[in-house]
């Protein structure tokens, strides 16, 4: 099943110090499954990459080749969201609009969500499980719910 990666999981992907467990296991389900990303991802991608270097963790060189090697990971940029759909999340549910992003594309295309639980803190998680579960009982779509990969 596709499922849509959060820039959490691509540290763990460009970052050495950042590698988890779940953004191995995710990296490996992208050898047979889609996976997707709003395109605030790449915007997000690219930002961690540039803190790393500021904060002396890579080198500019660094940067350049966990970019060329972030191109050649196959993911499917969904576009961007609607600006007033993420804003009505992210006031609902009290998440960053960055988290209202990801959500809402997981309601978009009833797709899990490939989230580092480490660094997405427990209520979140909670709301995001819970409004993801809400919109799958309400929608006429045969497709499985998103939740938390």
């Amino acid at each position: 099943m596709a499922f849509i990666v959060d820039a959490s999981v691509a540290a763990g992907w460009l970052l050495p110090d950042e590698r988890t467990d779940i953004a191995d296991a995710l990296a490996l389900r992208l050898k047979s499954e889609d996976a997707v990303a709003p395109d605030l991802f790449w915007h997000e991608a690219r930002s961690l990459l540039v803190t790393a270097l500021r904060r002396g963790r890579i080198s500019e060189a660094g940067v350049y080749i966990s970019l060329e090697r972030l191109g050649t990971i196959p993911l499917r940029n969904a576009g961007p969201s609607d600006a007033v759909t993420v804003a009505r999340l992210a006031i609902k549910h009290a998440l960053s609009a960055y988290d209202a992003a990801y959500l809402d594309l997981a309601l978009r295309e009833h797709l899990p969500l490939g989230l580092d639980p480490t660094v997405v803190s427990p209520a979140a998680k909670l709301t995001i499980n819970r409004e993801i579960r809400r919109n799958y009982r309400q929608s006429p779509s045969n497709r499985l719910p998103a939740t938390l990969v």
